[in-house]
């Protein structure tokens, strides 16, 4: 699929509040073709909307593809790409210093989906001038911004 390069994708996720209702946006990029998305939940934190844009944006790709994937959080950047996230999943969903891992609900849905693709992450500064990263946090607003969120089913 990918005989003209990766698919590249930006990611943001915020709150309104932390935690407050909360909002994620992806930008998806493939061969002129442009897709965005945006999605909130009533009730959620900032690195769960982070890692939920990446999650919405990869599980938008219907076949096996490879796609680099810029995010401001260096939360889900150095997770994935240094391996942390591995290594909790590893150990049960501890860090290395036993306390648990946070969010690993949304961790594991992001680790298939990394197996499943061939996936590089990569970081961006936010609020820098990056116009699909600031295309992003304005998708990421609004989807926090919606009438009648649903709940985030792992928060809580």
């Amino acid at each position: 699929m990918n005989e003209s390069g990766p698919v590249i994708i930006y990611t943001d996720g915020g709150c309104l509040g932390n935690p407050g209702p909360g909002g994620f946006g992806a930008v998806l990029l493939y061969n002129g073709h442009r897709k965005e998305l945006s999605g909130g939940y009533r009730l959620t934190t900032n690195n769960r909307m982070e890692l939920m844009g990446a999650i919405a944006a990869l599980e938008a790709l219907k076949n096996r593809t490879t796609a680099k994937v810029h995010s401001d959080s260096q939360y889900v950047v150095k997770a994935i790409e240094e391996g942390w996230a591995q290594r909790w999943k590893r150990n049960g969903w501890r860090k290395s210093d036993k306390s648990p891992a946070m969010n690993p609900d949304l961790w594991e849905r992001l680790l298939g989906l990394c197996a499943r693709h061939d996936v590089r992450f990569i970081w961006v500064r936010g609020h820098n001038g990056d116009v699909e990263n600031e295309r992003c946090d304005v998708l990421a607003k609004q989807g926090a911004s919606q009438k009648d969120l649903p709940p985030d089913p792992g928060y809580g």
